[in-house]
C-alpha cells in the first residue's frame, strides 16, 4: 500500500470519527489528536482483531443473517475507546450505532476517491433520450 494512501485513509477515518462525535452524545472526542490516534487504532483492530472475531463467531453470524457483524463492530469501537485516552464511547447501543455511522461516513468519504487516490468529480450528461453518460 502506498504511504500517501495509508495516511489519506487515516485522515478519512479521523474525519469520520469527528463527524460521528458531533452527532452522538455518547461518543466524546477531546481533541483532533485523540481522533487521529483513535483512527489508527481502529484501523489496526479492524485489520487484525476483527477477522479473528468474525471467524470465531461465524456460526452466530450466519444464524443471525449477518446482523452479528454490527455487534463485532461495536466491540471493536469499544476496544478502541479503551486504548485511546480522550476518546470515549458510552453505552452499548451508542457503540453499535456509532460504529455504523462511522462506517457510513467513511464509505461516503471514500467514494470520492479514485484508484489513483485523487478526488473525482463525475460529470453526467443526458444523451440519446433518457440515457446518461
Amino acid at each position: 500500500m502506498d504511504n500517501k494512501y495509508f495516511w489519506f485513509k487515516v485522515f478519512v477515518q479521523t474525519l469520520a470519527i469527528l463527524v460521528t462525535a458531533v452527532f452522538f452524545k455518547g461518543i466524546v472526542v477531546d481533541s483532533v489528536i485523540a481522533a487521529f490516534f483513535a483512527a489508527l487504532i481502529l484501523g489496526l483492530l479492524n485489520s487484525i482483531v476483527r477477522p479473528i472475531l468474525i471467524f470465531f463467531t461465524l456460526p452466530l453470524t450466519l444464524f443471525s443473517l449477518g446482523l452479528f457483524i454490527f455487534i463485532i463492530n461495536a466491540v471493536i469501537l469499544k476496544m478502541t475507546a479503551f486504548f485511546i485516552p480522550g476518546f470515549t464511547v458510552q453505552g452499548f447501543f451508542t457503540s453499535i450505532f456509532g460504529a455504523l455511522f462511522i462506517s457510513i461516513v467513511s464509505f461516503f468519504l471514500n467514494i470520492l476517491t479514485l484508484k489513483n487516490h485523487s478526488i473525482e468529480i463525475i460529470d453526467l450528461k443526458k444523451r440519446n433520450g433518457n440515457f446518461w453518460e
